[in-house]
């Protein structure tokens, strides 16, 4: 039956408590970023200060991602995360104090960066720790899928919480419950007792080079910069699609459902056995994403447009699902929190990319085609795929991960 992947999965207790959990402490990831800018620009009446503090929040989880998922990987997760549930929350409210006191841009600016470096990491947290707990193949594949449908309703109740502040004029307030949930979130996460069990695992000795003497993971990588490019691509094309008719809220309706879409195709892709390889699985869901954005792109009726964006987002959480099971697998021993996390710089630098070559097209072609170099993106990450190994790894996962 279409559930029982998923009841086989709830039953494993650890997951259940640990998941349900993690959800709390993953809120700050749909409203922080959107309402760090809202907040800068209610203050300063200036939407290009909003956009570098919010970018630099961004920036500043990109570029330290990496060494905290080295630390997890060392000395585990409680560590890390007890210096985050107080540093994180501690530095969103001292931003809101340096826009609220009308601080210098540069000082907000540095105060953005260094609370996105501190964001909790519970999305790392448990994508380390699916391949832990679950030895059976086919539930980490619906683990996986369900992780992507969290972070998925994040970004769908994360805004609307932004606005439903904006709408009672006190943009600090998402600011601030940004802090809340990561600092109740994360506290409540880390008593778990699959994060208090947590065991060191011995590191495989690949020099200096570390994970990046791993070929599959360099292509995997290199795979997601791209796809996260089309990400961005398209998130501006929506909007540009719905400016250019005059009618700005609609982005917000469209990119919703988009993520709706996805939510629903994730669903859908953790709730049964599929018999392909996991490569191919992957290839499959790159060349879905592309086909989604060849879809909305020639669309001009408004309705229309909206119902192509829950077509066009389906298969967008499952390829970040294939990819985060190819990564579980070629991770080496020892160093699967630090593969997440340049998976995760690797996402959010493309995303950004990506709605900055957007931003650039905008001016000079029509919404349309910025959809079609969506697609584009899509399809150059396909074919950078087609160059992950062939392997055993991706038939059974490696024992390092399941012991």
């Amino acid at each position: 039956m279409l559930l029982d992947r998923y009841r086989d999965l709830f039953r494993v207790p650890a997951i259940r408590t640990t998941m349900l959990a993690s959800i709390i402490g993953r809120i700050p990831i749909g409203i922080a970023g959107f309402a760090i800018l809202l907040l800068v620009q209610s203050r300063t009446g200036s939407f290009v200060n909003a956009g570098v503090a919010s970018a630099l929040y961004v920036l500043g989880l990109a570029t330290v991602a990496p060494v905290v998922g080295r630390m997890i990987d060392r000395v585990g997760p409680r560590p890390v995360l007890r210096i985050c549930a107080v540093t994180y929350p501690a530095l969103l409210i001292a931003l809101v104090a340096l826009v609220s006191g009308g601080a210098h841009l540069f000082v907000i600016a540095a105060c953005a960066y260094l609370a996105g470096a501190a964001l909790p990491p519970v999305t790392i947290c448990m994508r380390t720790l699916y391949p832990r707990l679950l030895a059976k193949p086919p539930l980490l594949q619906t683990a996986y899928s369900v992780d992507s449908v969290i972070v998925e309703s994040v970004f769908i109740i994360g805004p609307a919480l932004v606005a439903l502040f904006l709408a009672i004029r006190f943009p600090i307030g998402a600011v601030l419950l940004a802090a809340l949930t990561g600092w109740a979130g994360t506290l409540w996460f880390m008593r778990t007792p699959a994060i208090r069990d947590w065991g060191i695992r011995p590191r495989s000795s690949k020099g200096r080079a570390g994970i990046f003497a791993e070929p599959g993971l360099i292509v995997i990588f290199a795979a997601t910069l791209f796809y996260s490019v089309a990400f961005g691509l398209y998130e501006v094309g929506v909007t540009a699609y719905a400016t250019r008719r005059a009618m700005p809220a609609v982005a917000g309706i469209a990119l919703a459902l988009a993520s709706a879409g996805s939510a629903l195709g994730a669903f859908a892709y953790g709730a049964r056995h599929w018999l392909s390889p996991l490569r191919t699985q992957f290839l499959i869901a790159l060349g879905l994403m592309a086909a989604g954005s060849l879809i909305v792109a020639p669309v001009n009726n408004i309705y229309l447009f909206l119902i192509a964006n829950i077509i066009a987002g389906a298969p967008m959480a499952s390829v970040i699902a294939t990819q985060s099971l190819l990564l579980a697998r070629f991770a080496p021993q020892g160093m699967l929190a630090e593969s997440f996390t340049w998976g995760g710089t690797c996402l959010l630098g493309g995303i950004s990319g990506g709605i900055a070559l957007g931003g650039s097209l905008a001016d000079t072609i029509t919404p349309a085609w910025i959809l079609v170099s969506a697609a584009v993106a899509t399809a150059v990450a396909a074919l950078i795929a087609t160059a992950i190994p062939r392997s055993e790894k991706l038939n059974s996962l490696g024992a390092h991960h399941v012991n």
